[in-house]
């Protein structure tokens, strides 16, 4: 899932396509379809486009904010593109690619692929410092590794100890913090953005999957798939509390965080609680927002 918040816009991965969701009146109005495995979706406000990781396509899809039409199809290096992040530094878009362990980097502009990076591992979630970094979790690696975005260059890599299978990850960009969710020990370990040292972990839920953070509220979220969202509040850069496990859905682990109201979306399918099966079209989106906000 992805906010658009300069045009107030959801974004919904779907199995093959992507749902669109105007925010004013939380109302579906388009569909981006006819792909062959959605993953993640990126934004660039700048130039008007959206880009859209197609897994089982290997490929990146670009399309236009505004009518929500397919510009182009980009075929990227490396096998199964999964995260996609848009960095305004370098204005590229990097495409994660979880089975083929590199990351496949393409010209917003004219929408070629440039280079591609290898990793050595598979690769998650990331996060742009806007300065000319980028920071990606290394699943099988339990690392995060530092891009050059400018290079396109490996420059460094944290170990994550005792953080293992690390997924999701957010970042205070205000105060140099990344923070990893780590499925394997069910936390969520906050790590300094310049040494890599792990300055504290938190227990949160099992099976995570994304991880935010609010600048405006200082409250992290971490996503998980056994019906849970672990709400932390940072307290400074060492200090962190649970403030609330928020109950959700099972398998609600995709989310997407709106920081001009602090709601979050998370979306799932409804099961059958006999055969534990997914219940044809029940695929939503859930919404939590602040008490008094």
């Amino acid at each position: 899932m992805s906010i658009d918040e300069v045009n107030n816009k959801l974004y919904v991965s779907h199995g093959t396509s992507v749902n669109v969701i105007d925010l004013k009146t939380d109302s579906a109005v388009a569909e981006i379809k006819e792909m062959k495995g959605v993953h993640g979706i990126a934004i660039d406000n700048e130039l008007g486009r959206g880009f859209i990781s197609d897994g089982r396509a290997n490929s990146m899809v670009a399309f236009d904010l505004l009518n929500f039409k397919k510009i182009a199809n980009i075929p990227v290096t490396g096998l199964g593109p999964d995260a996609i992040l848009y960095d305004p530094f370098s204005k590229r878009v990097y495409s994660f690619n979880g089975h083929g362990k590199n990351i496949a980097v393409v010209d917003a502009k004219t929408l070629k692929e440039v280079d591609s990076i290898k990793l050595g591992g598979g690769p998650e979630f990331a996060v742009s410092d806007r300065k000319g970094k980028i920071y990606n979790n290394i699943e099988d690696l339990n690392i995060i590794k530092v891009i050059n975005s400018k290079t396109n260059k490996v420059i460094d890599s944290f170990p994550l100890s005792p953080c293992e299978t690390p997924t999701g990850l957010g970042a205070d960009l205000t105060h140099g913090l990344l923070f990893t969710g780590c499925r394997k020990n069910k936390g969520m370990s906050v790590l300094d953005m310049k040494s890599g040292k792990v300055l504290a972990t938190i227990n949160i839920g099992a099976g995570v999957d994304a991880v935010v953070y609010d600048p405006i509220t200082s409250l992290i979220f971490c996503s998980c798939g056994d019906a849970t969202t672990t709400i932390i509040k940072e307290i400074d850069r060492e200090h962190f509390n649970v403030v609330q496990t928020l109950n959700t859905e099972p398998r609600a682990k995709t989310m997407a965080l709106d920081t001009k109201t602090h709601k979050i979306y998370l979306s799932a399918p409804e099961f059958d609680p006999t055969t534990k099966k997914i219940v044809p079209n029940s695929f939503h989106v859930l919404v939590y927002g602040m008490n008094g906000l």
